[in-house]
């Protein structure tokens, strides 16, 4: 058995201790907003945030998460305390996604969202060169300068 909480739910699951966190999110707890890109943490599709740092979960084990706190995508506006009178269900690095149009497919936007806001928790202005030292998400259509634009907007709001 091991317990943790996502989203600030507490989840006792019995499950083997080696079984990778992404896993146990998707497939025990059923939310299904952190992609498996890789399964060797190059990706970031499966970024979440571990007690507010971004980590990869599909290398990362739930016996390393005993007693933690994660975040998953579904939860991150809640978990930042943030309240955006416009869409109070969004966190505003998720709102910038959608005002700076970023998506194009999709599918590796929730862990670089997760990412992008580990990234400005720690660092509110980063320079494009901390930019790039600090986001290493992979995103195979090629969204990075609306990633940029959207941080820096961010940073200036």
């Amino acid at each position: 058995m091991t317990t943790f909480k996502v989203n600030g739910i507490e989840h006792t699951l019995d499950i083997e201790p080696e079984m990778p966190l992404l896993w146990a999110i998707r497939d025990e707890i059923g939310l299904t907003g952190t992609k498996f890109g890789c399964g060797i943490a190059s990706c970031g599709a499966c970024t979440v945030h571990i007690n507010g740092k971004a980590v990869r979960s599909c290398v990362t084990p739930v016996s390393a998460v005993e007693g933690q706190e994660i975040t998953t995508i579904e939860g991150l506006a809640v978990n930042l305390g943030e309240t955006n009178t416009s869409a109070p269900d969004l966190a505003a690095v998720q709102q910038a996604w959608i005002d700076h149009q970023i998506p194009q497919c999709g599918y590796c936007q929730s862990g670089m969202i997760m990412a992008v806001s580990s990234l400005l928790a720690d660092n509110p202005r980063p320079s494009d060169a901390e930019i790039d030292a600090g986001i290493t998400n992979i995103c195979r259509c090629g969204s990075y300068p609306r990633v940029r634009k959207a941080i820096h907007a961010l940073a200036n709001a």
